[in-house]
Order: structure tokens, then C-alpha cells, then sequence
């Protein structure tokens, strides 16, 4: 792998918090960044704090045609809607790629709606915060995080090679790569599935006062309820078929934990633990 061209203008559209942090990493290295995105309160922020060379809310003919590399930053209906109406205006011989969430509702469509010469290289960042928006980017999530390059078999080895190429620009510790389907199949159970966990175990108690009596685990364990719920629904959603089945392994699962406590099993539960240790060991060697 190596790092991008140089040469390269680069166009985020959407600079929320991964747009934004994509666009402070890219900028910081020297590297020709522009953004589209709603809000002009977003723009500001961006061009005050220079996280971009320029930015705008309107949709900038000039500026799509001239960018050979666009990386679309938005919820995955709104990625649909906008290659819908603007696909047209990117140019040939660019490629483009994404942040989102869900693969195999997204990626298919997409790259069928695409004119001839525009390629589609699908890709997750396997980063972010629980923050949102521009003002809470920082090129420091990608730090020893993981990115996965999603491809189909409409993609050539030279896109493919320039979104690994993207990912090793960011900074991520370790490149993959998955089919949609795989790709859907491990997030379901990699995050939206801890997601799920998070916000049904802060739902699960309505004591008014349980921040004055928690430790480390329940903080850590709850980090992420602290939720996007608009972005959060639709990828669960999004994913339903794939996210049931882990939310029905995860059942079993902890079924099995209580029927252990229900009869006294401590060798079962402490088979459990053992197993989960082992398991937990794995991740603590690649962080």
C-alpha cells in the first residue's frame, strides 16, 4: 500500500463527523480537500478551522466534475437520493466511495445507478465517535482502528487498490476486505448488535439516580447508548435480516447464562467465562 496522489482533488460530500474527519486528516497531509454539505453553519466551522480548502452548500457543478476521488459521507437513503438526482454530473475515469454502515442495501443500487466510467468502491471506517457533527471531527479515531474495502465484482483492482491506498492515508492500523454480504453479516454482530445491547441495558432500569452509584464496567459498557438515533434505526433497519439472526445467537447466549444461575451450574457459567476470556484475548493483541 501506499499513500494517495498528491494530485488528487478530493471531494467529501456530507462533512459531518466522519466527512470531517476524513477531510482534517486529508488536509493536514497536504492534499486538495473540498466538501458539499448542508448546513452553512457547517461550512463556516470547516473554513474557519481549516479543515477544508473550500466548501459549499450548493451543489457545485464545476467542483463534481473536476474531483477524480469522491468520498460520500451521508445516511444511506440520502447517498441513494443524491446519486439519483446528481449522479450524472460526476464525471468519467472518477471513483468514488463511501462511510456507510450497511452494505448490501446500498452498494448494488448504487453502482447500478452510476453512468458508464464512474466506479463505486464501497468501504467502512471502523471509527468514530458518539459525538456528531463537523466541530467533534478529529483525525485521531482512525488511530489502530479498522477499515474494511467492500468491492463487488463490478470493481477493478485499481479502484480497489485506491480505496486500500485511502485507508492507509487515514491512518487505520488494519486494511480488509469483505463481500456486502459478509461485510453486513459481521457488522450485525460487531456493532449494531453491541449497540442494541447498550441501549436496551439503559433502558432496562429507570433509577433516577444510578450515574452516583456506577463503575468503570457499566460506563464502558454503556459508552455507546449514547446513540445517533436517526442514523442508528435506519442501519438497523437496513440490516434487519442479518442483525435478527446475532440478536437471536445473542439470546441463546445469555439464555444459557441464566438458565446457569437459575440452577446453581458454576461449572457452566465458569466454562462461560473461560470461553469469553480466551475469546477477549484475541482483541487485546491487535490494540
Amino acid at each position: 500500500m501506499k499513500k494517495l496522489d498528491k494530485t488528487l482533488n478530493i471531494l467529501i460530500i456530507g462533512l459531518g463527523l466522519l466527512g470531517g474527519s476524513y477531510a482534517m486528516s486529508l488536509k493536514k497531509q497536504g492534499y486538495k480537500v473540498s466538501a458539499i454539505t448542508k448546513d452553512q453553519s457547517t461550512v463556516d466551522y470547516a473554513l474557519k478551522n481549516g479543515i477544508v480548502d473550500y466548501a459549499t452548500t450548493d451543489v457545485d457543478e464545476t467542483l463534481i466534475k473536476n474531483s477524480n476521488l469522491i468520498i460520500f459521507a451521508l445516511y444511506p437513503h440520502i447517498f441513494k437520493e443524491w446519486i439519483k438526482q446528481y449522479g450524472n454530473i460526476i464525471s468519467e475515469d472518477t471513483v468514488i466511495t463511501d462511510v456507510t454502515g450497511v452494505k448490501g442495501t446500498v452498494v448494488y443500487e448504487i453502482q447500478s445507478l452510476l453512468k458508464n466510467g464512474v466506479e463505486f468502491i464501497s468501504a467502512h471506517p471502523m471509527a468514530g465517535r458518539e459525538a456528531s457533527g463537523v466541530e467533534n471531527s478529529s483525525d485521531e479515531v482512525f488511530k489502530g482502528a479498522n477499515y474494511i474495502v467492500v468491492p463487488t465484482e463490478k470493481n477493478t483492482e485499481n479502484a480497489k487498490q485506491l480505496c486500500r491506498d485511502l485507508g492507509y492515508t487515514l491512518g487505520f492500523a488494519d486494511i480488509s476486505e469483505l463481500t456486502p454480504q459478509k461485510h453486513d453479516e459481521m457488522i450485525a454482530f460487531l456493532s449494531q448488535l453491541t449497540h442494541c445491547i447498550a441501549v436496551s441495558l439503559m433502558c432496562a432500569s429507570d433509577d433516577p439516580d444510578l450515574e452516583h452509584y456506577t463503575g468503570d464496567s457499566f460506563r464502558d459498557l454503556t459508552r455507546i447508548a449514547n446513540i445517533n438515533d436517526e442514523m442508528w434505526s435506519e442501519l438497523f433497519l437496513a440490516n434487519k435480516t442479518a442483525l435478527l439472526k446475532e440478536m437471536d445467537s445473542y439470546r441463546t447466549a445469555f439464555n444459557k447464562l441464566y438458565n446457569c444461575i437459575v440452577t446453581n451450574d458454576r461449572d457452566g457459567m465458569r466454562e462461560m467465562m473461560k470461553l469469553s476470556t480466551a475469546r477477549r484475548k484475541r482483541f487485546e493483541k491487535r490494540i
